[in-house]
């Protein structure tokens, strides 16, 4: 196929076919080529893009070649950053980018690209633009006194506020849901020797991520993989066998394992269903129920039963059979994690909350509406409540980039991919 005009001869956003030279204008590649002329860019800048083969060799021929001709390799997050600073995207949609990138669920994933198609910010102005209203409308009234305005009646502020710190409170409540979707939930494997943690975190990664013997005691330390199960993230945790040891450095994994169990946000207590059930394995049970939402995980489905129901547990949490052989009842367990860890159906996709930044910016917004709605009640005047007011915006503005500082938005693109 010959070459295709160059890209000024085209119409913009469309596929170019030629060839890419190295510096010595020699052919090392038949490459794409789209460009976008500005502000129809992501950038908003004029921009292009080529497409071509992955060989570590092309890439870096092409590389030096532009160089040669001025280019210079982008920064973590630049074109992101670019975008953001021409006002093609705020900042809220911007740190979607990031969380795409980082997806590890198929809900994380969702969450971002209805963050980046807009749905947080909306949210979030939709508040702001009501507490600007109550500003504007206390300012008219102060400033046009001959004007046939209605005042302000302490009713109607607190009812303005309590509607705002409504929404401010229920947007913070997203913050948890957001956050393990960002970062994945806190998953710690638990239960005797030769329980089939390991099999289970491998059976669950795909590839055998821990090693897996018949010899009791063979997890030493904590061995962390990240997997979807349940449309989530879960950072699992293969901990060390719960067993009194004379190995010192057994002794130290099951010491991790107890510190994996304190600091977890869910715990898989696994029990061999084809061994007979002991008392410890009841103690367990009752533990994890004490520290975190708790799935009893009966393994080796695939051998027969050996065991008796667990009749000395008080109240038994949600409880599943599986076969890390067979991959038998791992579905189960999806569903019992995505029963723990409900979505929101009254929140759409892209409308929470994902990291700490976020949630801070929006917990002073809350706390300033709130200071404003107690001092109306104790009988301050509007023009010193409305301080509180002010710093509300201030704090939604950094939320979506309106009001942030310089160095923020500079520690937030360092998180990006090189070039993004």
């Amino acid at each position: 196929m010959p070459p295709s005009p160059p890209p000024p001869d085209r119409p913009a956003r469309t596929l170019v076919y030629g060839d890419l030279l190295d510096r010595e204008g020699e052919v090392i590649d038949r490459v794409l080529c789209t460009y976008s002329r500005g502000p129809a860019s992501y950038t908003g800048e004029d921009t292009a893009e080529l497409h071509c083969h992955g060989s570590p060799m092309v890439l870096a021929l092409g590389l030096e070649a532009l160089f040669a001709q001025g280019a210079r390799q982008a920064g973590p997050g630049e074109f992101t950053q670019r975008a953001f600073l021409s006002g093609r995207m705020d900042l809220a949609q911007a740190e979607a980018v990031a969380d795409l990138l980082d997806a590890q669920s198929r809900e994380g994933a969702r969450q971002a690209a209805g963050q980046l198609s807009g749905a947080l910010s909306r949210k979030i102005q939709t508040i702001y633009s009501a507490l600007v209203d109550v500003m504007a409308h206390f300012h008219a009234v102060l400033d046009y006194p001959d004007e046939d305005i209605d005042p302000f009646t302490q009713e109607q502020l607190d009812q303005d506020l309590s509607v705002q710190e409504g929404a401010l409170d229920r947007l913070l409540a997203t913050y948890q849901r957001g956050r393990r979707l960002n970062q994945g939930i806190r998953c710690a494997l638990v239960g005797r020797p030769n329980a089939g943690k390991s099999s289970l975190l491998n059976a669950l990664a795909g590839y055998d991520r821990a090693i897996v013997t018949d010899i009791p005691g063979t997890t030493r330390d904590t061995v962390e993989e990240t997997v979807e199960l349940g449309g989530l993230p879960l950072r699992l945790i293969d901990t060390a066998g719960l067993r009194e040891s004379e190995d010192p450095i057994e002794r130290m994994g099951v010491e991790r394992s107890r510190a994996a169990m304190e600091g977890a946000e869910l715990i898989l207590v696994l029990a061999d269903r084809s061994a007979p059930i002991r008392e410890e394995d009841w103690q367990l049970v009752e533990e994890a129920r004490a520290l975190a939402p708790t799935i009893l995980v009966l393994t080796k489905g695939d051998l027969p039963a050996a065991r008796a129901p667990f009749v000395n547990v008080k109240e038994l949490p949600a409880m599943v059979t599986v076969s890390a052989k067979t991959g038998a009842g791992l579905d189960d367990l999806s569903h019992a994690v995505a029963a723990l860890f409900p979505r929101d159906t009254g929140c759409a996709y892209g409308e929470l909350l994902t990291n700490a930044r976020q949630a801070q910016a929006a917990q002073r917004a809350l706390d300033s509406v709130s200071r404003a709605r107690r001092a109306l009640l104790a009988g301050v005047t509007p023009d010193a409540l409305l301080t509180d007011v002010e710093e509300a915006l201030e704090a939604l503005g950094e939320l979506t980039g309106q009001s942030v500082r310089e160095d923020v938005t500079a520690r937030i693109f360092q998180r990006f991919c090189v070039g993004k």
